[in-house]
């Protein structure tokens, strides 16, 4: 995929929004889409189809201003969200479809918007986000999330932080308290950490089940990541995501006993590191694994020698 991007003029943001939503106006409503190529919600992709268009809207607006932006959305189904983001003023849209019988939907919407929607065929997991940054500049992935794919997603991008400016994503509400906790609740989890590690994390809103067609039996809540100018404290990404694991994987343990496979004296180097042996993951700060992981790194470089 090396379609060149079309610059667009910084001089008339308002005129080229006018002209977006002219062009995407023109266009068929969503349900007559849906009817017409025979886009029924597949759960096997975790497709739950987002058409109201005040809710396409807000989600838009909240990752905007979106007129220098490359937005990156992650199935985008009949393309309601992508109609939003392109009314919005968004300067190009990489929308991944795994579904072929939604491409020809997608095209649809291409077709109005001057070259500004560029399509890719294919899964989100097998997607090179290298390739794309190299092609179009920094991303901003703006996306209601396929439930089944949404954490492996996430996780793969906080991997190359580098690549993004900012993420709005929809995500099952249960995911996006873990997303969002602060330590002490169950909520709290090696999700959290390794967000708020390196991102700001809020939620903005949530949705009910019937805002989705068809209806999931969960609420989903939209979710603000803005990465960091630096991480909250340092560490080796590999050594705290060895801890965080470590500690989380027998989070009813005792830390002084769930690390016990990864420090040689748990308990020294918790007291070292001013967290309680006693302590479990889910009260543990994400200073506090950092600290933890320097620990590690410091045993491992007196192991070699």
């Amino acid at each position: 995929m090396r379609t060149a991007v079309r610059r667009r003029s910084l001089t008339a943001p308002l005129a080229d929004k006018q002209t977006a939503a002219s062009g995407v106006d023109a266009l068929p409503p969503l349900r007559e889409v849906i009817a017409a190529y025979g886009l029924s919600a597949r759960r096997s992709l975790g497709q739950n189809f987002l058409l109201d268009l005040n809710i396409t809207r807000r989600i838009a607006r909240a990752a905007g201003p979106l007129e220098n932006a490359t937005v990156l959305e992650i199935g985008p189904g009949p393309g309601g969200l992508t109609r939003a983001l392109l009314e919005e003023g968004a300067n190009t849209v990489i929308a991944v479809e795994r579904d072929d019988r939604c491409l020809a939907a997608l095209e649809q919407v291409a077709a109005v918007v001057d070259g500004r929607l560029h399509i890719v065929a294919g899964d989100a997991l097998s997607v090179d986000v290298n390739a794309l940054a190299e092609q179009y500049g920094m991303l901003r992935v703006v996306a209601n999330l396929p439930y089944n794919i949404s954490t492996p997603l996430l996780i793969g991008w906080l991997k190359k932080l580098s690549l993004f400016d900012r993420f709005v994503l929809m995500f099952q509400s249960e995911v996006a308290d873990r997303l969002t906790s602060l330590p002490g609740p169950k909520t709290y989890s090696r999700l959290s950490v390794a967000a708020q590690w390196q991102c700001e994390v809020k939620p903005l809103f949530t949705l009910p089940p019937r805002a989705f067609t068809p209806a999931p039996k969960v609420s989903s809540t939209v979710v603000e990541l803005k990465p960091r100018a630096h991480p909250l404290a340092e560490a080796e990404p590999d050594l705290l995501e060895e801890v965080v694991a470590a500690a989380f994987g027998q989070r009813r343990k005792m830390l002084r006993a769930a690390l016990k496979g990864t420090f040689t004296d748990p308990q020294a180097v918790l007291t070292e590191s001013g967290i309680a042996p006693e302590a479990r993951a889910e009260t543990v700060s994400i200073e506090g694994f950092c600290a933890l992981a320097r620990e590690l790194a410091r045993e491992r470089a007196r192991m070699r020698g």
